[in-house]
């Protein structure tokens, strides 16, 4: 075996790993384009196929069925908000909470801004949809595993008296929710930015230990 096939399978395996995310967030789109246009009901795994320029064979074996596609939509929402940004800026701001709070908080607003229309399909169809509850629950799940890992890894003297790191992820459940920035944006008139500033300073004070 030569030196350069053995470092040519790194290559090609990257390669196909870089093809194979470039053909989930195809599908993960082109979905989302389907079902905001024509619903749940009203869209087929054929479709998605076609709007996305691969074929149904592609879409079932990336996905698992039309069921599957309903995780496609969370993969939309968490690209379009931008994961890779949050990642970068969690990463630069560890040893600072507030830093990495800022990051959060920025995400969901993001999130909830440019995927409302995703999340609102979501919502209104999870009770009486499985699939789309399980993508419901993903979602939440994703969510809440990079906070339980974030607040984790912050020091004890961080938190207000009384908070931890399960009550501060209930908090942050309840302040930044789609239905608290719905109402907000629809209901109270207030700009992305207004709610982003509030939510941040808001949990700064329920989260973080006042200064002496």
């Amino acid at each position: 075996m030569t030196s350069e096939s053995t470092s040519a399978r790194p290559y090609r395996s990257s390669l196909r790993a870089q093809q194979a995310e470039h053909t989930r967030m195809l599908i993960a789109r082109a979905a989302r384009e389907r079902f905001v246009a024509q619903g749940w009901s009203g869209t087929t795994v054929r479709s998605v196929a076609e709007s996305a320029g691969v074929s149904e064979a592609t879409v079932y074996a990336t996905f698992g069925n039309k069921s599957g596609l309903a995780i496609a939509l969370i993969d939309s929402a968490d690209s379009q908000a931008d994961i890779a940004r949050v990642s970068a800026e969690l990463e630069a701001g560890a040893g600072d909470p507030a830093a990495q709070l800022r990051a959060m908080v920025g995400f969901d607003r993001r999130l909830f801004e440019l995927s409302g229309d995703v999340i609102r399909i979501i919502l209104e169809g999870r009770r009486q949809n499985d699939a789309l509850d399980s993508a419901y629950r993903e979602g939440r799940g994703r969510g809440d595993a990079i906070r339980r890992e974030v607040f984790g890894s912050w020091p004890a003297t961080t938190w207000r008296s009384g908070v931890d790191t399960t009550r501060a992820l209930d908090i942050f459940a309840v302040m930044c929710s789609f239905e608290t920035f719905d109402i907000l944006r629809r209901e109270r008139d207030w700009d992305a930015d207004r709610i982003e500033s509030w939510w941040y300073s808001t949990l700064c004070e329920l989260l973080f230990r006042p200064p002496s």
